[in-house]
């Protein structure tokens, strides 16, 4: 006998509102960072025009950090927008749609891997311009 605690239907739109929620949560993820990052781009732009002096080691640390910034939350809104695809084909899934998420897994798996190891990079890259402080909290 086999016990259901929710009906098909029911558990298939839950699980379909669940992926909406989370594929929400990694858009505004990626939209949060894109606008924080071209916030401090313009914020960093103004200073670098004001200060005509300001050496241009700083506005490329100043740009490094900027990327590195926005690649973390490229990073994580691609685990989010990864999860809500997963989320979607929880439920039985068909073999098209195993093939698709299959498709979806190693694309965003791939930009994410090339992502942190540019990330990895970029890290590398201000702390041998900055070997003096700390960047462990950016």
């Amino acid at each position: 006998m086999a016990w259901e605690f929710l009906p098909d239907s029911l558990l298939r739109d839950t699980v379909d509102v669940l992926a909406r929620l989370v594929e929400f949560a990694g858009a505004i993820i990626i939209f949060a960072g894109a606008l924080i990052a071209f916030l401090r781009f313009v914020a960093g732009t103004m200073r670098t025009r004001r200060y005509v002096k300001r050496e241009r080691a700083a506005a490329i640390e100043d740009f490094h950090l900027i990327r590195l910034g926005l690649g973390r939350f490229l990073a994580l809104g691609l685990e989010f927008q990864l999860a809500g695809d997963i989320l979607r084909t929880a439920v039985a899934p068909t073999f098209t749609q195993i093939g698709q998420l299959a498709a979806i897994a190693a694309i965003r798996t791939a930009l994410n891997y090339f992502l942190g190891k540019e990330i990895k990079e970029q890290r590398q890259e201000v702390e041998r311009a900055t070997p003096g402080q700390a960047t462990s909290s950016h």
